[in-house]
């Protein structure tokens, strides 16, 4: 389908920030894995957290839906695949990395499977690093992606991963190394991109009952501190058990940034709720980014404020912590003024799409000036109307919609959106910004 602009009005508001999609993921996956029933509050319904959904009941988790939450009750580690058919996980790469280690802790075989796209994915590096742990996988195409079968028993032990490829890898390692038979040590080669995921990880562990140590140590004894391409983290996880509770999932930084950008772009005044000032999310960047191109951020304690006149500066931008939001700032900075140098994110490459070639494939079409780099883009500011693909990556669609706040645009594939935000047309129709979708 193709999403369109149906109708813009008064630019502004008050809207409320879908929940975290990468808290809701982590949310239900650990309460799965927890001793006791837990309620999750403010759960995001999403494609993609549906998916984790369906593979912890399909291990055994007690899964149900109410009016005011999703009550868990959980396996206590006790993990059993109740079919022999791969679990299906439609386009899910969070689920995918995250639940691959998990499986490990069924009593029997899993297969882990999903649609083309999740079938491009690599794991390849997270296979290997959970070799020393006496975790067997086997890529069944041969090719180190799914489908993929994951054995029963889980050691645990030392072992190590490069940090600069996913840090759903590192996550997917230390949520299930609690639960192994010897705890695990995990080192971090360097780079390590997209660290406040991880602590995401750390801080719902947390919430759920369980420890870690974090440390580092330096690889060369000539270097400091401050050489991070030298420094490798050190997570220690010892034996231990998830405890069920109750959970309110926090607002979700990378979706509330569109709505941000849509008050950059235009101009205008609105307050965004359900953003927390303390939140570990990386995402929250978003707003450092936009006050440096001209808007003016308030940051409350849950929420945020932004102002804006709708006229953007370019700026210069490392989103190495922040890879989600490479095509939202790839949007702004074709609506800016000069040229906007993007670097840090040569692991989007190997998202849903390969986003640096995909963003920058589909700014062309609308006649943006912009070179490609292996790590990110420099686009100098002007686009004009025309017709975008999105290639099914749901922040392609998202971001690209933006444009028609100036230019008549529209995005073939469009409905993708659900993936992560299924309320995104209602939510920019709060803010005066009325989209729709029409049959191709």
């Amino acid at each position: 389908m193709k999403l369109k602009v149906k109708n813009i009005s008064k630019i502004g508001g008050v809207v409320k920030a879908p929940p975290s999609k990468s808290y809701s993921h982590r949310a239900v996956i650990l309460a799965s894995l927890a001793n006791g029933t837990s309620k999750l509050y403010d759960m995001l319904y999403s494609e993609d957290t549906l998916s984790s959904i369906r593979v912890c009941k399909a291990l055994g988790a007690k899964i149900k839906k109410t009016d005011d939450y999703l009550e868990v009750v959980g396996t206590g580690g006790k993990l059993h695949n109740s079919s022999e058919e791969p679990i299906d996980l439609a386009n899910s790469g969070t689920t995918l990395r995250l639940m691959t280690s998990i499986s490990a802790l069924s009593d029997n075989e899993v297969i882990l499977t999903g649609d083309e796209s999740l079938q491009t994915r690599p794991m390849g590096l997270l296979m290997d690093a959970l070799m020393p742990l006496g975790i067997e996988t086997e890529s069944l195409n041969d090719n180190d992606k799914a489908p993929i079968l994951i054995k029963p028993g889980y050691v645990g032990g030392e072992t190590n991963i490069y940090g600069n490829v996913s840090s759903q890898y590192i996550s997917s390692i230390i949520i299930s190394s609690p639960l192994s038979d010897k705890g695990v040590t995990l080192y971090v080669l360097p780079e390590f991109k997209s660290k406040p995921y991880v602590n995401m990880t750390l801080d719902i562990m947390k919430k759920f009952g369980v420890k870690s140590l974090r440390g580092y140590y330096l690889k060369h004894e000539s270097c400091d501190k401050e050489h991070q391409s030298c420094r490798i983290d050190e997570f220690k996880v010892k034996k231990q058990d998830y405890v069920a509770c109750d959970y309110t999932v926090e607002g979700d930084y990378s979706s509330a940034s569109y709505l941000l950008a849509l008050i950059a772009i235009n101009g205008g005044k609105a307050k965004i709720k359900n953003l927390f000032r303390d939140s570990k999310q990386g995402d929250k960047y978003i707003l450092d980014i936009l006050q440096k191109m001209g808007a003016t951020i308030i940051r409350g304690e849950d929420y945020v404020e932004i102002a804006s006149n709708g006229d953007l500066k370019a700026i210069d931008v490392n989103l190495s912590n922040a890879p989600d939001l490479l095509i939202t700032v790839a949007v702004l900075a074709a609506m800016a003024e000069g040229t906007t140098h993007i670097t840090g994110v040569a692991h989007a490459r190997v998202k849903e799409t390969d986003r640096i070639d995909t963003t920058c494939r589909e700014l062309e079409k609308l006649g943006c000036k912009l070179v490609e780099h292996e790590d990110g883009m420099s686009i100098t500011g002007g686009v004009s109307s025309g017709v975008v693909d999105s290639h099914g990556d749901h922040r392609l669609a998202m971001a690209f919609s933006l444009i028609g706040l100036k230019h008549d645009i529209e995005i073939t594939n469009g409905e993708v959106f659900d993936v992560s935000f299924p309320n995104f047309i209602e939510s920019m129709a709060e803010l005066g910004f009325e989209l729709e979708l029409e049959n191709e």
